[in-house]
Order: C-alpha cells, then sequence, then structure tokens
C-alpha cells in the first residue's frame, strides 16, 4: 500500500513512525527540508519539499499511484483542498483529513462523496476530549477504549490493595461474577507483559487491561480496585481548541471551571459556555489554584498547547492536593520523566489519534484500532467475513486458529450479543473478535489470519 503523508509535525511524525514500521510506501510532504532529512535518517521513507495542496508537488510524490491520503498539516484549509486535488486529479482511493477548527467539524455533511473529497475527518481534539470524558466517566481508569460501535470496552486501570480479585486467581473474576463476559486481556507488572492464564495472581500495582460490555465495567473495576467515588469538581487549565469541546461535553454533568491565561479567549470561552466557571490568569500560580480550591478538585486536567505550562501546573495541583491529576504531553521525551508519582495520567495526543488513522490501513477486515503503551501494543477489532474454504477463520473454533503467542481473545460480539470467548468458541461470518496483541510485530500475521479470501476465476 502506498500512503502519502501531508505534514510533518507531531502528529506527522507520529503516523510516520508507526507506518514505517510496518513496510507500508510512505512518502512524507513537507515545507520544511530539515524535518524531512531528519525523518528520512530514522525510517526508510521517501519524501517530498513543497506546499501538499500544489498539485505539481502532489505528482512529485506519485499520487496517481497512491491508494491513501493522509493530510495532517496545521492548517485545516490545506488539508480539505490537498484532498480535494488528490481526488479531483488523481483520483486517490480514500483521503484522511485532520481538521480542527469546531467550525467545521460540527458539519459533517460537508464531506464524502460530491461534496470536500474527505472520506474521513480526524480532529485530534475531538478524539482527546472523548477520551478525557471516556476516564471521568469511570474513575480509577487509566484508559477506555471503544470497541464495536462502543458495546464493548477495553479498560486499562491500577490494580490496588483491598479489590477483592487482588492477590487472588484470575479465574476467581468469573467465580465473584459468573454472568459477566468480561475477560482480563493482558497484565503488565513492572513493565513486563504476561498473558493472565487463569492461575495467574493478580498483584497491587499490576497495570490491568480488560474488555467488557459497558454495563460491566464498573462492577469488574470494584473487583480490580475497590470502589472508587464518583468524579463531581473538575479544573482545566486551557481554554483552547480541547478545553472549550471538553468543558462543553462536560459542563451540564459536573462542576467545571477552566482557567485560561489569554484575557481574550477567556471573555470568548465565557460567551460560549454556559454553565463553567471561566477563570483568567496562570494555572500554575500558586495563589489562583489556592483561592479556587483546588485541593478539593476530583480532577485537574492540565491541557493547553504548551507541555511545560502543563506538566508544572500539573505537579502544583497534585502537590496541594488534587484527588487526581491528568496532563497532556505532546513531546514523547516528556513523557517518560513525568509518568510517575509526579502527576497521576498523561495523555499523548498523538497516541491517541493514531489509533483512528491505523484502523483505516490495516488489512483484514480490521474495522478499529487502538494503539496502546506508546505503540507497543494493540487492541483492535476484526470482522469475520466469507465462508469455509474461503476464510481461515469462519467455521473454526478460537483454539483452533493458531494465533501467534501474544495475541489474546478478548471478546465477541455476534449481532446485539456479546459472547464471552472460550477456547471451544466458533466463529461465524460477520462476528467481530476484539483481540489484544501484546506486540505489535504480530499484527502483519494476524491481518493474513482474517483475510478475505477471493474465489478464484472460472
Amino acid at each position: 500500500m502506498k500512503i502519502l503523508v501531508l505534514g510533518a509535525g507531531r502528529v506527522g511524525t507520529s503516523v510516520v513512525s508507526n507506518l514505517a514500521q510496518e513496510a507500508y510506501d510512505v512518502v512524507v510532504i513537507d515545507t520544511k527540508p530539515d524535518i524531512l532529512r531528519e525523518l528520512q535518517d530514522r525510517f526508510d521513507i521517501a519524501t517530498v519539499t513543497g506546499n501538499a495542496a500544489h498539485p505539481q508537488v502532489l505528482e512529485k510524490a506519485g499520487a496517481a499511484s497512491a491508494d491513501l491520503v493522509v493530510a495532517v498539516t496545521s492548517d485545516d484549509e490545506t488539508n480539505m483542498l490537498a484532498c480535494q486535488i488528490a481526488y479531483t486529479l488523481f483520483n486517490v482511493p480514500k483521503k484522511i483529513a485532520r481538521i480542527r477548527a469546531i467550525e467545521y467539524t460540527r458539519y459533517p455533511q460537508l464531506f464524502g462523496s460530491c461534496k470536500i473529497a474527505v472520506d474521513v475527518v480526524i480532529s485530534p481534539e475531538q478524539i482527546i476530549s472523548d477520551f478525557i470524558s471516556g476516564l471521568l466517566a469511570y474513575p480509577g481508569a487509566s484508559q477506555v477504549l471503544d470497541f464495536a460501535g462502543g458495546r464493548v470496552r477495553l479498560i486499562s486501570l491500577q490494580a490496588m490493595e483491598g479489590g477483592p480479585l487482588v492477590r487472588h486467581q484470575v479465574r476467581e473474576l468469573h467465580q465473584h461474577m459468573p454472568k459477566v463476559h468480561a475477560r482480563i486481556t493482558a497484565i503488565f507488572r513492572d513493565g513486563k507483559p504476561i498473558i493472565p492464564t487463569g492461575d495467574l495472581i493478580i498483584e497491587p500495582g499490576d497495570e490491568v487491561y480488560f474488555m467488557a460490555p459497558k454495563d460491566e465495567i464498573k462492577a469488574v473495576m470494584t473487583e480490580l480496585r475497590g470502589k472508587d467515588k464518583s468524579y463531581k469538581r473538575l479544573m482545566f487549565a486551557g481554554g483552547g481548541h480541547i478545553g472549550k469541546r471538553v468543558a462543553k461535553a462536560l459542563e451540564y454533568r459536573y462542576q467545571v471551571k477552566v482557567i485560561e491565561k489569554n484575557p481574550a479567549r477567556a471573555r470568548k470561552l465565557a460567551n460560549d459556555l454556559e454553565n463553567t466557571v471561566v477563570l483568567v490568569g496562570d494555572a500554575s500560580d500558586r495563589d489562583l489554584l489556592l483561592n479556587e480550591n483546588v485541593e478539593n478538585m476530583d480532577v485537574f486536567c492540565a491541557i493547553t498547547d504548551d507541555d511545560e505550562a502543563n506538566i508544572l501546573s500539573s505537579m502544583l495541583a497534585k502537590k496541594m492536593g488534587a484527588r487526581r491529576v491528568i496532563s497532556l504531553i505532546n513531546k514523547p521525551a516528556y513523557v517518560d520523566l513525568v509518568e510517575s508519582s509526579l502527576v497521576d495520567l498523561v495523555i499523548s495526543p498523538q497516541q491517541a489519534t493514531i489509533g483512528s488513522l491505523l484502523r483505516h490501513v490495516r488489512r483484514g477486515d480490521v474495522v478499529q484500532v487502538h494503539s496502546l503503551r506508546r505503540g507497543a501494543a494493540e487492541a483492535l477489532e476484526a470482522v469475520i467475513h466469507g465462508c469455509p474454504g474461503r476464510s481461515k477463520v469462519v467455521g473454526r473454533k478460537i483454539e483452533k486458529l493458531n494465533l501467534p503467542d501474544g495475541v489474546v481473545p478478548g471478546v465477541l460480539v455476534r449481532g446485539n450479543e456479546v459472547i464471552q470467548v472460550h477456547h471451544d468458541t466458533q466463529l461465524q461470518e460477520d462476528d467481530h473478535l476484539i483481540m489484544f496483541l501484546l506486540d505489535k510485530n504480530l499484527i502483519s500475521a494476524v491481518e493474513k489470519l482474517f483475510q478475505f479470501v477471493p474465489a478464484k476465476a472460472a
């Protein structure tokens, strides 16, 4: 598959990093030759210097033979125009565009066939907003990721002393809760992955991943952590694209405060929001946080576009007693420094966004992808297509699939039914099988296994 990546900023570099590792034919376009040279030194890719929306630049990059365009420059209009030109002049089959402005994304009817030629709109700000909303719905969770249209979710959390299942075997989950469909799919202990066999004992501090229908999640979390109190009071540092979306989505469900440093932006935010307290000030100002009772906040979340400001304000809020502290960090080098006792959770916009892109390049009828643990692991949802003889999986039991070591089947969705996967579960056409891959290098083998085999010509 030939993929053109337009833009070599933070999101573009993250996309290239993921795609280049999987032997795709990748060409990157950007206006800055020094950044392109650096990418070429790191990855086996081709580059073209120029404006990604100029026809001659796209032509030079080989748009005529491209299968996919991923437009992730910092400018919405450039991304949309580049996709339109890629379709009109070069008939590129699939176009993905990063579009940040809510003024565009609130009108999905703008995009598609016979409209602006963007097949998939990616909004990192909306993805982060949804991610934060998911975390708030399940106190104690580190990740909340949707599969099967939201019917099934993958949750990660830290096992805590006092949880009924902690210091007990994995199999006891279904002894405590015999009717649940949930399955523990992976455990990371001291950063190392463990496949959770039935006799494995869950230890305090383990990072546990499990899949479950939405209505079972809180009960399973209680088994692993005890009962966490619901969140009520939220404070966000930053009123930019992300802060505005998050506050708008949450202001009627929680008590929300937003701290914005820019007075003009704060005024606009206050006009746009109806039930949110907007404060003008620096979120790393100790006196401001003290006056606004940060110690009583259930969640303090720093989501400005300045990594250093996010880190400093988060560390201060945690020191001052905020119950849970979340920091948005763009630079990968900072993530390793901060993920410790300094803050409770770090969110990487690139990592959150990459799954939305990967689902459109995966082979083998993969319809949903979530990149995990900074790209080292992955969870994916594959649709079972074909019939016996034209599919390697239809009609076969899970134990007969010869799944590679490190691939853990989670749950199966059949129509509206969520089915707990066992070794003797038999796959049927149109089933959705959700799997956890402990190692991203297993992706190719999984794609081949679930690929539909076309009928031979007579």
